[in-house]
């Protein structure tokens, strides 16, 4: 399966057969648009210029220098830098217990958090503060303890929510709440 890297570099060898023009010529257009927005943009692209929804995100992402564009792996960097790198520690370790589950485990990382998914989102790791990384989980159903809280306002995506401050706390409890959210995305 090839890397998001690998697939952006693939749609920019083919750019110019798909749309008309290169991706730098797009960059030049866009930037003379003055469009500060990524919706702005792939809106443009698409109804002005008849440019599909992939090949445009890719046009806006690149015109707007967003490192979502080629590389998830500075999202997880930006997400763990600053006052947070001390969670790195703690995402390291969750991500290596549920790439434990399967080879189906995708981590697909956003701005300010990690969706972790199978064949639908099961989990999130958002680091919230400088000591804290939650853990979002689909658990429906599952009634909230004290310590694996409704998600309440944290995050729509997830039903529950654990608060994780050392990697000491990823432990048996976690693995098996984690377990059946990938158990039940399958």
């Amino acid at each position: 399966m090839a890397t998001p890297e690998e697939m952006a570099q693939t749609m920019i060898a083919n750019m110019e057969a798909k749309t008309g023009k290169p991706l730098d010529a797009w960059m030049k257009h866009v930037s003379a648009l003055k469009l500060a927005k990524h919706g702005e943009i792939v809106k443009h692209l698409k109804s002005e210029h008849g440019v599909t929804h992939g090949f445009a995100n890719l046009i806006a992402h690149s015109a707007l220098k967003s490192a979502a564009a080629f590389s998830d792996g500075d999202l997880v960097a930006d997400q763990y830098s600053g006052k947070k790198a001390d969670l790195r520690p703690i995402y390291d370790r969750l991500t290596g217990l549920v790439e434990s589950f399967g080879k189906d485990v995708e981590l697909a990382p956003k701005k300010a958090y990690v969706s972790v998914r199978r064949k639908k989102q099961f989990a999130i790791f958002q680091p919230s503060t400088a000591t804290r990384l939650d853990v979002g989980l689909n658990l429906k159903g599952e009634a909230p303890t004290e310590r694996l809280e409704a998600s309440g306002s944290f995050n729509a995506m997830v039903s529950h929510r654990v608060r994780v401050e050392s990697a000491s706390d990823v432990d048996a409890q976690i693995e098996a709440w984690l377990k059946a959210a990938y158990d039940a995305a399958g």
